[in-house]
């Protein structure tokens, strides 16, 4: 569905996996500077948007994901992950309850498969699953004040679809601005910072989106195993790339260390004040001082989840 603030002047429509709503309009590294420092607006509502209603619905999420939710307060935002049986992140959610049903915001196009599953394992609970992805949107808001009814997480705001026209005292910012500054902050995103095999303590996940001292969820094993005993396969890392190259690395180009694949580049961006920049998943064992090419692009690495993450023992991050 696309937004109707693609019809604001100067709105230039953002590739999949975010079609549907604006890139930018007309001045990137004004919108980043607005939206860092001053009073601006995101569209992000091609964004899915679940809710689950019932007197049981934090109990059913609790068993479900990997966060502590069944005294979960009102209005408290919070993020989870859904895991499959070994471990590997399925979904992220970032969460709310309202005190009469939680609401969920996730990658788009994955709302329906998430209300589906939901639904069908809440067998005798008490709890409805709606997918309101149609009715519901996700704006990221800065500098100024939100609508009474919006729901606040913690990442950004869910807001009745036809909130999306009101006058939010704020100028737009489109997708790019948003994601140079979630990239420039170390923040992964689903599906594009992560693959089929990652698992939370890769990404840093482990610190927002997990709670360690929970009961028995689906992917607990696994958590629990690389928590004891540390070193989980990979590492999440922040890359400064070389700015005289006049192209940003695409999703998915091999990251390579000495003549070798070592890891794959996540998101990109252009940053207003540190350049190129991107984030990538490589192998732990690779030395953080490692120079690499992202995409054969020069980078050079910044730690953002530890080569020895959840370790009880340190590491030689030179062993190769």
């Amino acid at each position: 569905m696309d937004s109707p603030l693609l019809s604001t002047p100067g709105a230039v429509p953002a590739d999949p996996p975010d079609e549907g709503v604006a890139a930018h309009y007309g001045e990137p590294f004004a919108e980043q500077r607005a939206l860092a420092s001053g009073a601006a607006i995101v569209d992000r509502s091609n964004r899915g948007v679940v809710r689950v209603g019932g007197a049981d619905r934090l109990r059913l999420l609790h068993s479900l994901t990997s966060q502590h939710l069944e005294a979960l307060p009102p209005r408290t935002p919070t993020e989870a992950l859904l895991l499959s049986p070994h471990g590997h992140v399925e979904h992220h959610l970032a969460l709310v309850d309202d005190g009469e049903a939680v609401w969920a915001h996730v990658e788009p196009g994955t709302a329906p498969e998430l209300a589906r599953f939901l639904d069908m394992m809440q067998f005798t609970l008490d709890a409805e699953v709606t997918d309101e992805s149609d009715a519901y949107a996700v704006v990221t808001l800065s500098g100024a004040e939100p609508p009474a009814d919006a729901l606040v997480t913690t990442d950004g705001l869910i807001v009745p679809r036809k909130e999306l026209e009101r006058d939010w005292q704020a100028r737009p910012a489109g997708l790019w601005a948003y994601e140079a500054l979630r990239i420039a902050a170390h923040r992964p995103r689903f599906g594009l910072d992560t693959d089929h095999r990652t698992i939370p303590h890769e990404v840093g996940w482990i610190d927002v989106a997990v709670h360690l001292d929970k009961g028995c969820y689906r992917g607990q094993e696994t958590v629990a195993r690389v928590h004891n005993l540390g070193r989980p396969p990979r590492r999440l890392v922040f890359l400064h790339l070389d700015g005289s190259v006049d192209r940003l690395p695409a999703h998915g180009e091999p990251i390579e260390a000495g003549g070798r694949t070592v890891g794959f580049v996540g998101s990109a961006a252009r940053h207003y004040e540190l350049g190129p920049i991107a984030l990538g998943l490589i192998k732990r064992n690779i030395p953080v001082d490692e120079p690499l090419l992202a995409g054969g692009v020069a980078a050079a690495q910044e730690v953002v989840v530890s080569p020895d993450t959840g370790a009880n023992a340190k590491i030689d991050l030179r062993r190769r």
